[in-house]
């Protein structure tokens, strides 16, 4: 929104509009980047703007587990979608900390990040969106039905259609000792720590997961997954933490925060779908053991079939989690280097089925002011 009002005033003054208004909304956000902070521990640097090259290195990490029966025979299935780890590169703009960035995918799974970031003298805000799509998860089987080597041969499955996740994670920090302590500029290097000084700080999360792997191609691990197709998640959550800025040498900065979460909203929507693979185990083509493997793939997967069953969504109880935050940051005049990470933990239940998305990235950046 800044920067969109920041062009809007351009547009102005070269019409001919109010000149002035540019450079009075940058006084108004500069005055509000040291207003009421000690100067002898914080203070702004003189150019403004960041530029700031990033590389990230993410994995994912989504566990799903059901037990049940199929043909008489129990069994247990442990799906993990785990990708490699994934790399990116991007480019964040920002003014006094506020601003947006984004990166792609050049390495790992096949995704992009989507960033946005706020930051004052006594708050931060940070929305990441990410969206990827994986077909060779690995896969853990256990079942009578299976022999040793069938059970092995799905620990390296290749699906057909990929399944398709997409992650949405927003905080916001109010630290109350703004006045000695600045998130900002352990995060997005838009002000000095000058001296070591810590705050207690109050924070809320809001998480969005959707997974999504209902299709016929799909069919034998909906049916695995007891009709559980697609799943979308909402968590959020609030806590009381601590922070601290240690400033060890000049121009050296490190940051270490921590802070216990309760969640407050938990809540699963879980779509149901029907699948014919009860019906397709009954043809003699199905146990055949002369069946080579690509006859077999062609037959089933030409004639399986999902079908949507409609959705319902559960609310779960209080749960208690944790955020935790880790920065380096290193400024040298206009220039600055950053590294640091984060990890989140979603999971969720559904009567004999759950699971758990693990998400950590660390991000390292070289920026500049101008």
């Amino acid at each position: 929104m800044l920067v969109i009002g920041l062009c809007f005033c351009g547009q102005m003054m070269a019409q001919g509009g109010a000149g002035s208004l540019l450079r009075k909304v940058g006084t108004f956000i500069d005055s509000m980047s040291v207003r009421g902070v000690d100067r002898s521990y914080i203070d702004a640097p003189e150019k403004p703007w960041q530029l700031i090259v990033k590389g990230n290195v993410s994995q994912t990490i989504v566990s799903m587990r059901t037990e049940g029966s199929m043909a008489g025979h129990d069994y247990s299935a442990k799906p993990s979608l785990k990708t490699t780890p994934a790399q990116y590169v991007g480019l964040w703009a920002g003014y006094r900390g506020y601003g947006f960035g984004y990166t792609v995918n050049v390495g790992g799974d096949k995704g992009s990040y989507l960033t946005v970031g706020a930051t004052g003298g006594a708050f931060g805000i940070n929305v990441r969106i990410h969206s990827f799509n994986n077909s060779n998860p690995d896969f853990n089987l256990n079942s009578s039905l299976l022999s040793e080597d069938q059970t092995e041969s799905w620990n390296d499955v290749h699906l057909t259609d990929p399944i398709r996740v997409k992650t949405i994670i927003a905080d916001g920090y109010y630290m109350f000792n703004g006045k000695k302590f600045s998130y900002a500029a352990a995060y997005d290097q838009s002000v000095f720590q000058k001296r070591s000084a810590g705050s207690l700080m109050a924070g809320l999360m809001y998480n969005y997961t959707r997974i999504d792997y209902a299709s016929d191609q799909n069919g034998d691990l909906v049916y695995l997954m007891e009709g559980l197709g697609k799943v979308k998640l909402w968590q959020g959550s609030a806590g009381v933490g601590y922070a601290y800025n240690w400033v060890p040498a000049r121009g050296l900065l490190v940051n270490v925060m921590f802070m216990p979460m309760l969640t407050f909203v938990n809540k699963l929507k879980a779509f149901g779908y029907a699948t014919n693979v009860e019906q397709l185990m009954e043809y003699p083509i199905f146990w055949d053991p002369d069946t080579t493997d690509e006859e077999w793939d062609e037959w089933f997967y030409g004639n399986v079939r999902v079908t949507p069953m409609g959705d319902k969504t559960f609310n779960s109880g209080l749960s208690l989690g944790f955020d935790g935050r880790v920065s380096l940051t290193y400024n040298m005049g206009r220039y600055f280097i950053n590294a640091y990470g984060q990890f989140n933990n979603i999971r969720y239940h559904h009567n004999n089925s759950n699971g758990y998305l693990n998400d950590w990235f660390i991000n390292t950046a070289i920026g500049i002011r101008l």
